[in-house]
Parts: structure tokens; C-alpha cells; sequence
């Protein structure tokens, strides 16, 4: 594990604290006269700063809300130490879909913490779970931020420095190591779902809630968020583990350039833009496809469907990728748009090399995390 890097990962002085943020005032201001109710009309639970949960928790804030729950910062009154004195509680919404899908994550959440009871796995370590007003409640670790505001706040248009990339890359393979011997998929790895310490130098994966089992999984075109989403899913293959190492080289390469990599409006515009950067689909996928008749032809050419901007009307045409790039859209031009001196080309170079076979159109040729740990950019016998 990182923890004892001495650099600074991002080259900037230490951001304060801010104060409460519009959406914790408006939260706390909507919790104040709930009365005897403690849940909004969508069923979320509406806290209150200072409420005090399972006697234990007093809420300081939000961390955000999300789809399933809403993630509260809480003081830990029993602490032993100032280090474990802020957690994060996950609090479900209350209703019977949103309680199943609490302890499904959980399961999870639990195999994880059984298998790494040293916690160097960089996956987020549930401490806890209880009930609450009816709500389902998971206790975690308090981390800082998300890799997503850590970009937005530091790296904003021209990504973070190399090294922290580098550093990132070990603990995100580290973590995606462990899952895979698990056969775990976590099916929704993103920058929003990786967290980072208040030093930068510490990584985890986090939110479970859409992990799967890799060996039983059921066919669907739209499992990840879409701009991470492997070419596998939305043709409609039997998926695995492999799906979470596409969306992590997809995520290193936005901590890198400070952009989103893929930013397709439709499975069909994000395959033409993977096609760009990767070239043809091979044929072997084509043909396994479910999927496939929605993309290609029957010469294996693809059917690009987009928007007229003036009609507004679907147009279709056939685009013949080659198996190599489009001219300019190749990973090394856009890591490299200029020239660099000759030390951070190597590592430029080996960067690239890394991300082509994170992102190998084919699944079954795409890097395992194992072998990426060893790859020359994340081996750090190989500075």
C-alpha cells in the first residue's frame, strides 16, 4: 500500500475546510420540522445535524445522495482515537426494493472485509450495519473526497501529475487484484466510486451496490455508467470481471488528461468512439454479440446511427473502421499531443502501452489487474 509516499500528489497547497454546503443547509433545514416523520416523500431519511444513531453516531453533514441512499459524515462518540473519530454512514431509503438491494451490497461488502482483515486491499471497509427510524445503515471509514472532485479541484482540464497517476494505478490494480480472486465484479467502477484520504496518498474503492458474482451474470446492454461501460456489455457478452479493468483504464486516462475518455449520448455513439481510438471490433465479437445487429452489418461494417441537427431525425450510415486507429484519435497522440522531454516520454510511452491492453476490445486479451501490477508503469522497481 501508499500510505507512506512523501510527495504531494497534486502540487497544491492544502485546501481548507469549508463550511456546511448549500445542500447540507438545505437537508438540516428540511429535517427541522419533520416531527414525528423522519423521511421525505421519496423515502430517504431526513436527517438532522446533530442527530445521534444506534447511540453511537452524531451527524456532522452529507456526503451526497445518491439513487439507493444518502451518505452522512458522523462523529463516532466511542472512538478510541481522533484518527477513527469521523465515519461515513450509508443511509438507505426506506422502502422493501431499496432495503434488498442494502443487504445484497452488504453481502458484498462483508466478503470483502473477511478476506482482508488488514485492510491493504483498497477496497472501503464496512465497520458496521444497524437500523435506524426503519432505514438501513452501513457504517464505513471516512475518506476525503472522490477521485471526480479530486480531478475537478486539482487537475481540472489537464489532469494530475504523473506520479500520483502512477500511485493511483497500483492501489486501483491492488484492489481489482482482490476482487477478482473473490469473483467479485464491482460493475459500476468509476472515478465517483473510488475515494481518496485527505493526504491523497491512499485509495479505495467504494459503493457495492451494483457488484455482482463474475461467474452468474445476466445479459444487459446497460450495466455501468455509460461513459465506463466496456465494449462487452454493450454487445452483449457474457460479462466478468474483466468489465471493471476496461472501466479502470478509462478512469486512469481521465486522472491523466483531466477529460472523460468516451462521451457517447448512446451505447451505439460510444462504440463509434471506441472503434476510433481502438479500431475495428474484431469479428470473433461481433459474432458472439447479442447485441451485435444494432451495430454491424453483415460484412462486419458499422451502422452509426445519429441525430440530423436540423430535422432532429434519426440518419444512419456505415462506417468502415480499419484495425488501427483513426489518424490522431490513437491513446499515444492524445497522452502525448506534444513533444516531451525524453524522461517523461518513457513514461508517457509506458502509460499509453498500459491503457492499450486495459482497453482491449476483445475481453479475454485484456490485462488481468495481476499482470498490470507488474506492467513498467506501475512496477516501481522500474522508475
Amino acid at each position: 500500500m501508499d500510505r507512506g509516499n512523501n510527495f504531494d500528489m497534486f502540487g497544491d497547497e492544502d485546501v481548507e475546510e469549508t463550511e456546511m454546503t448549500l445542500e447540507e443547509v438545505v437537508d438540516e433545514a428540511a429535517a427541522m420540522d419533520r416531527g414525528d416523520n423522519y423521511d421525505d416523500k421519496e423515502g430517504y431519511y431526513a436527517h438532522r445535524i446533530g442527530d445521534i444513531f444506534n447511540d453511537r453516531y452524531k451527524v456532522l453533514g452529507t456526503f451526497g445522495k445518491g439513487v439507493f441512499s444518502t451518505v452522512v459524515r458522523c462523529q463516532d462518540l466511542k472512538a478510541t482515537s481522533a484518527a477513527n473519530a469521523e465515519v461515513a454512514i450509508k443511509v438507505q431509503r426506506n422502502n422493501e426494493m431499496m432495503r434488498r438491494a442494502g443487504e445484497k451490497e452488504i453481502a458484498y461488502l462483508q466478503r470483502l472485509v473477511d478476506g482482508d482483515p488488514d485492510n491493504k486491499r483498497h477496497c472501503i471497509h464496512m465497520l458496521e450495519r444497524f437500523d435506524h427510524e426503519d432505514h438501513l445503515c452501513m457504517v464505513f471509514e471516512a475518506m476525503h473526497q472522490n477521485l471526480r472532485q479530486a480531478v475537478r479541484q486539482h487537475g481540472h482540464k489537464r489532469g494530475i501529475q504523473v506520479e500520483a497517476v502512477r500511485s493511483y494505478a497500483r492501489q486501483l490494480f491492488t484492489a481489482l487484484k482482490y476482487m477478482e480472486r473473490l469473483g467479485i465484479v464491482h460493475a459500476d467502477l468509476k472515478p465517483d466510486n473510488i475515494v481518496v484520504n485527505d493526504k491523497y496518498n491512499l485509495l479505495k474503492v467504494c459503493d457495492f451496490g451494483s457488484a455482482c458474482n463474475a461467474d452468474d451474470n445476466e445479459i444487459t446492454p446497460y450495466l455501468v455508467s455509460r461513459f465506463y461501460r466496456a465494449p462487452d456489455i454493450m454487445m452483449g457478452l457474457q460479462f466478468g470481471c474483466p468489465i471493471d479493468m476496461w472501466a479502470a483504464g478509462v478512469t486512469l486516462f481521465e486522472l491523466f488528461t483531466g477529460r472523460i475518455m468516451f462521451m457517447g449520448q448512446s451505447n451505439n455513439q460510444m462504440l463509434k468512439l471506441i472503434q476510433e481510438v481502438k479500431g475495428k471490433m474484431p469479428l470473433k465479437i461481433v459474432r458472439k454479440g447479442f447485441f451485435s445487429e444494432l451495430h454491424f452489418d453483415v460484412d462486419n461494417d458499422f451502422i452509426y446511427k445519429e441525430k440530423d441537427k436540423v430535422t432532429g431525425r434519426e440518419v444512419i450510415r456505415t462506417i468502415k473502421f480499419e484495425n488501427r486507429a483513426v489518424p490522431g484519435h490513437d491513446l499515444r497522440s492524445q497522452l502525448m499531443p506534444t513533444k516531451l522531454p525524453e524522461a517523461e516520454a518513457k513514461k508517457g510511452m509506458q502509460f499509453a502501452d498500459l491503457l492499450e491492453r486495459c482497453l482491449m476490445l476483445d475481453p479475454s486479451k485484456r490485462l488481468k489487474p495481476a499482470d498490470a501490477l507488474k506492467h513498467p508503469f506501475c512496477d516501481l522497481s522500474r522508475k
